[in-house]
């Protein structure tokens, strides 16, 4: 067993560890796990604890079932609420199959294939993550609601934003597991908040955002709180974004920054920006990977609709932040967090990287508010519209031949495969708002 691995036995011991949870993520982002007892915990380190994958969303077929969980040391973290006795530790997983390959549906190995493409090519990637979400209230029977537990806006403060002891919870929690906090703030609709923690390795960022949405719904449950990370529960109000800042270094450092440039970026990272650009439309199915995501890319609560970039108007779906030098980066501002965030790294890290291979030409940056042009303006200079809606994006996704490579075969025709039958059901559905628009009157 390796130095890390008896690293974390010894951790285990000392923290009185009862129990250890195998954590996963399916096709669809869904958090799984699979809880031992600390006496099995030298068998999961050397990859020995088995489950049945055909249970799985978008895993195996049934006759194909036998997975095996590969625990990545460098994840072990200690959930801080208190059980009864003992203490739960967790950690994240690759998941193998039998014979110790990497298994085709992983999310996790998905993003680690994109990751070693970026490494062949001299290239680490580091991504900064700002996750937005709702706290919803109980009803009497214990049943999530859409009615806000505030009705603070931007930066408010108690005893206007009722949420900020939860919120405060939350981040005290996460800084216990490991995170780096860097900002925590009411957003701009009743209800809404947002919790910023430092960048770090892709991977790193990609099991963080994993734990974050794990650890917010926990604490808010603990508070009688809903939290969720839909991307648009309620019309009328701004939805609830994951904002990507991301960034490739190399050996000299950050590698998108070039002091002789006049926007100080480099002619990589104008590369990396325009492969964002050139896939944008297939990438979204990922990235934004419900329907209800569609809901929140519309014109006028400050999600971008637009393909297009700038060097701080905040309208295009990409923007570069004014800091330069180490922390020059770039910032994707369309994802939401419903999406599975080992699959969404992956695909944009490799949308920008095929840039690069294919020394992709940038358009020139957006400096005015493209909410406020004319379609024949947006025409005339180039930009066009993300999808607007899942069906779309899908259709741009089955059709772009590096996306596809970026997920692998198994896992992006399973995902198109349960996202089809999601669209479907949703098309073949009667709603309410047709029953009130349409019932008395026709």
């Amino acid at each position: 067993m390796s130095l890390i691995g008896d690293d974390v036995l010894k951790k285990a011991r000392d923290m009185n560890v009862k129990f250890v949870r195998l954590q996963f993520t399916d096709i669809l982002g869904v958090v799984k796990n699979v809880a031992i007892p600390v006496e099995s915990l030298p068998a999961a380190l050397d990859g020995k604890i088995m489950f049945d994958g055909s249970s799985i969303e978008g895993f195996v077929r049934i006759e194909e079932s036998d997975m095996y969980l590969a625990p990545d040391p460098d994840t072990f973290a200690i959930f801080p609420w208190k059980p009864r006795e003992g203490t739960t530790a967790r950690l994240m997983c690759d998941i193998k199959n039998p014979d110790g390959t990497p298994f085709a549906g992983c999310p996790r190995s998905a993003l680690k294939r994109v990751l070693a493409e970026a490494q062949d090519m001299g290239y680490t990637i580091q991504v900064g993550p700002e996750p937005e979400f709702f706290l919803f209230e109980y009803d009497a029977n214990g049943k999530a609601t859409t009615r806000t537990v505030d009705q603070a806006g931007y930066f408010d403060l108690s005893p206007v934003d009722l949420g900020e002891d939860a919120r405060r919870e939350m981040v005290l929690t996460l800084e216990d597991m490991g995170f780096s906090i860097e900002t925590t703030h009411h957003e701009v609709a009743p209800g809404q908040h947002e919790i910023d923690f430092r960048h770090a390795d892709a991977l790193k960022t990609a099991d963080n955002i994993a734990t974050f949405r794990f650890v917010v719904r926990t604490v808010a449950r603990m508070h009688n709180m809903h939290a969720t990370f839909m991307p648009k529960p309620i019309s009328g109000i701004n939805g609830s974004g994951l904002h990507l800042h991301q960034s490739l270094g190399n050996d000299n450092g950050n590698a998108f920054w070039d002091p002789k440039q006049p926007d100080g970026l480099s002619k990589l990272a104008h590369r990396y920006v325009a492969g964002l650009i050139h896939h944008a439309k297939a990438f979204t199915a990922i990235t934004n990977p419900l329907i209800n995501s569609y809901k929140r890319l519309v014109p006028g609560y400050e999600a971008p609709v637009y393909i297009a970039w700038s060097m701080g108007n905040r309208s295009p779906m990409i923007r570069v932040p004014a800091a330069r030098g180490s922390a020059t980066r770039i910032e994707l501002r369309s994802p939401d967090a419903a999406c599975n965030p080992y699959l969404a790294l992956a695909v944009t890290i490799k949308a920008g990287l095929d840039g690069i291979k294919h020394k992709y030409d940038l358009p020139a940056p957006i400096s005015r508010n493209i909410y406020r042009m004319h379609e024949h303006e947006r025409r005339e200079l180039g930009v066009e519209n993300l999808p607007e809606d899942l069906n779309e994006a899908l259709n741009h996704f089955e059709n772009d031949a590096v996306m596809w490579e970026a997920l692998g075969d198994h896992i992006a025709s399973r995902f198109l495969e349960a996202k089809r039958i999601e669209w479907d059901i949703y098309r073949n559905e009667v709603h309410d708002w047709e029953i009130g628009q349409y019932l008395t009157i026709y």
